[in-house]
Order: structure tokens, then C-alpha cells, then sequence
């Protein structure tokens, strides 16, 4: 794929833009004819560079990382964060979360279970205390949410919580925590969860 890697000079730091649609042969055999040719850029400068464009997986960050360093030894920053519990990479979610794709999971999750969707999950049963749950962007329990719930787990603050009951410890969406105080705070029936104001509200 031809023009598969860009690199853009600019004034504190180097861009290196990958295109979405290139597979990671492809960007690693660009990279490897460009880079000796941004090397001669280099001085005693220090630029760092910046990876941007399509999203990928940690293994693929970090051969790019590795191959980037073998050739010149600057910081390299990638655009999205490594990820956070889930298998793949954050990317900020812009897009509606009603046309998110749904994973339906039929049962309960026993303490220990850990059940991870790319999209929305639907848990047709509880989630048990000490089993865990973590969406890309939505989750709903049709049961009883006595686990952990993370939504939105790749940054998408849109997202949403809801259960048949809420009784639970913590509460996550995106990067935004709630502590849950039984003591204070009543069980959550018909519960729907969401940010406002980048806080968590049950309502």
C-alpha cells in the first residue's frame, strides 16, 4: 500500500500519521525505509516524535516503538493511550451509543469472571461481587450489579450504566470513578447511570 506512513515536520516535534487501512506489515516495511532518511534530520536535536492515525493493539505499538528506537533513539509518544484493562487501544468514542454493536451474555458472572466487550454488553442475569464487566460503551444488567462495572472504557463518557439493582462498591465510566458508601447511599433499584458534568450520577 503506497503512502501508507506519512511524516510531517513540525516546529517542537515529528508526526509520523499511519493510514487507517494499512496492515502492520505494511506500515513496518514503510517505516523501515523512511526512518534512515528522517534520521539525516537529526542532529543533536532531540525532537520527539509523535505516532498518530489508525488505532492499534499494544504488541503493534510496541514493535513500532522498538523499531523506531533501534533507528533513533528520541521519545516517541503515541496519540492514544495504552489500554485501559481492555485488549485493545483507547480511542476517543465521538460516535453515538445508540449504534454501538451489543454482546449479549446469557447468565449470571461468579466472583472472579471477567467479561470484556469492544461495544455494548447485556448481561441477561447479575454480576456476582468480585466479577468484573468493562465495555467499550454501554452495560446493562438485567439482574443484580453487586461487581465491578466499568462503560465507556475506552474514554467514551456518553456512555451509560443500568441495572435491575445497583449494589456495588465502585462504579466507572471512561476515566470517571464513584465510590458507592452502602452506608450512605440506598440500594439503587431500576438504576440508570450516567456523567453529568464529568460526574456519575445514579439516577
Amino acid at each position: 500500500m503506497k503512502n501508507c506512513v506519512s511524516i510531517n515536520l513540525k516546529k517542537n516535534e515529528i508526526v509520523i500519521k499511519l493510514s487507517d487501512n494499512a496492515t502492520q506489515r505494511e506500515i513496518v516495511e514503510a517505516l523501515k525505509k523512511k526512518l534512515p532518511e528522517l534520521k539525516k534530520l537529526y542532529k543533536d536535536e532531540k525532537t520527539p516524535i509523535t505516532v498518530a492515525g489508525k488505532v492499534l493493539k499494544n504488541r503493534e505499538i510496541d514493535e513500532i516503538q522498538e523499531l523506531i528506537k533501534s533507528k533513533i533513539d528520541v521519545e516517541i509518544e503515541f496519540d492514544m493511550p495504552k489500554s485501559l484493562g481492555l485488549s485493545s487501544i483507547k480511542k476517543t468514542f465521538e460516535k453515538e451509543i445508540a449504534i454501538s454493536e451489543t454482546k449479549f451474555h446469557r447468565g449470571s458472572l461468579r466472583s472472579g469472571q471477567k467479561l470484556e466487550s469492544d461495544g455494548s454488553l447485556v448481561i441477561l442475569g447479575d454480576v456476582n461481587s468480585g466479577a468484573e464487566v468493562m465495555a467499550s460503551d454501554n452495560i446493562v444488567v438485567l439482574g443484580a450489579l453487586r461487581g465491578l462495572a466499568h462503560a465507556g472504557a475506552k474514554g467514551n463518557k456518553q456512555a451509560i450504566i443500568a441495572a435491575g439493582l445497583i449494589n456495588t462498591v465502585q462504579i466507572r465510566i471512561a476515566n470517571i470513578v464513584k465510590e458507592i458508601d452502602r452506608d450512605e447511599e440506598p440500594l439503587h433499584k431500576q438504576a440508570y447511570v450516567s456523567v453529568v458534568d464529568n460526574q456519575i450520577i445514579i439516577e
